[in-house]
């Protein structure tokens, strides 16, 4: 399975988006003292609000693409998740 998933950083209330075929594992990487990333690394600790799993790598990839290109996927996503999001910290 791939999955894009959706992160709220308990510190600073941003959401972040990603794609992985290891859902588990990376959501440990991104809080984890080894992550690489600077803005992930910065705005720590991650908590998973939402995720979509796909059995399609490429469909997971386009789908990725699209919340973090396209502002209107994003918004949309944001309005399914509403209370979720309010109630994520």
């Amino acid at each position: 399975m791939f999955y894009v998933y959706v992160l709220k950083s308990e510190k600073t209330r941003f959401l972040y988006m990603g794609f992985s075929n290891n859902l588990k594992a990376r959501v440990v990487a991104h809080n984890s003292e080894r992550t690489s990333r600077e803005f992930t690394q910065r705005n720590k600790p991650w908590k998973l609000i939402y995720y979509e799993a796909y059995f399609s790598e490429q469909d997971a990839r386009d789908r990725e693409v699209a919340l973090k290109k396209y502002g209107a996927s994003l918004g949309q996503l944001r309005k399914r998740l509403k209370r979720s999001l309010e109630s994520a910290g």
